[in-house]
């Protein structure tokens, strides 16, 4: 079964070495969790209270550790659960990506708690009972990192400094392979460490029992992970000259949205997918479009059971005479191929 409909443009883009993710809480709504991220609690009691609240800021430029006479009211991310348990540590994890190699800043405030003000990020995290953190607190004066292995913390490495509650200060986190770096302030007040316990994973926002703080201007410079989707797309472009634009749409995660999980067009990432690519899987349905110059054709994608599992869409250099039937017939060996390469949908973000 057809349907026609017109699609935006996908531009071929060189494929990049290297990438960047900024966490923009001004696009998210006011006391709501942003989009993206899972609450969950790491040791006991419950998870946090993540929102979107608003605070002043000085500007990026000015020392992080001081207070500037300019600020800007701007939105923040920030936890608020007071749970006073000494095991407690409630996390903030962004679910759509996980890391290896990559270089992390956020800027964070201690405001208020009377057993802890701690604020932190976990990275490389597996699960609740197994990830690194780096953590600053401004009631023992500490900057320490640790990790956890199957629940059990290690010994704290870092030095006791001064890290005032209710200013902005400036976190830092650099991992490359086994190498971890950490550092407050632009400064790298804990010597380099190496650890091999975790070699890639998500990372996540971080508080210890009931610590109250803010987290701003987060951004993270990594080396993206060829998954096989990406895998799939870009040897897909190498073979089949013709094409103008690939997008492969799937799920992150059993629970997730279809959304696209690689693209030739590195802006469609993690978009979540139209109507007609969820019809493509929901329904087993084929779908034609054409532009000038250009015919597009999305398709199902099937497991090994046989069930549609994902979708592809191509965007295609038209000819003269095009037609829906041969665009179709064009586009159905390219979809057979990619699906020869995977047994189950996880296959293809693992």
């Amino acid at each position: 079964m057809l349907r026609f409909l017109a699609f935006a443009t996908a531009v071929i883009s060189p494929w990049a070495q290297a990438a960047e993710r900024h966490f923009d809480f001004s696009q998210a709504k006011l006391n709501e969790t942003p989009p993206g991220f899972r609450s969950t609690v790491s040791g006991e009691g419950k998870p946090g209270e993540w929102k979107i609240v608003e605070d002043e800021l000085p500007p990026t430029l000015a020392p992080a550790n001081t207070t500037s006479s300019v600020t800007t009211r701007r939105q923040v991310l920030a936890q608020l659960s007071g749970t006073a348990a000494d095991e407690h540590f409630p996390l903030l994890v962004f679910e759509s990506e996980i890391f290896d190699d990559f270089t992390l800043t956020t800027r964070f405030k201690t405001v208020a708690g009377a057993v802890e003000q701690m604020a932190g990020i976990a990275f490389r995290f597996q699960d609740e009972r197994n990830y690194y953190v780096v953590r600053a607190s401004s009631l023992g004066n500490t900057f320490r990192f640790y990790k956890f292995v199957d629940g059990i913390r290690s010994a704290p490495v870092g030095p006791e400094i001064e890290i005032p509650k209710g200013v902005w200060h400036e976190l830092a986190v650099e991992c490359r392979g086994n190498q971890i770096h950490c550092l407050l302030n632009g400064k790298q007040v804990i010597p380099a460490l190496t650890d091999s316990s975790f070699t890639e994973g998500k990372i996540g926002f971080w508080t210890k029992s009931d610590s109250v703080c803010y987290f701003a201007d987060t951004r993270i410079v990594y080396t993206p992970r060829e998954t096989l989707a990406i895998r799939l797309v870009r040897e897909t472009v190498e073979k089949h000259p013709r094409l103008i634009g690939v997008n492969l749409f799937g799920r992150k995660g059993e629970q997730g949205e279809l959304q696209v999980i690689a693209s030739t067009d590195p802006a469609e990432l993690d978009k979540p997918a139209g109507q007609y690519e969820q019809d493509a899987v929901a329904r087993d349905v084929a779908y034609y479009g054409k532009e000038e110059g250009k015919a597009i054709v999305s398709l199902p994608l099937h497991d090994r059971n046989g069930d549609a599992v994902a979708a592809v869409r191509l965007t295609m250099k038209s000819f003269p005479g095009q037609t829906e039937q041969n665009a179709v017939i064009r586009a159905k060996p390219i979809a057979r191929e990619m699906e020869k390469r995977f047994r189950a949908a996880k296959d293809l973000t693992q």
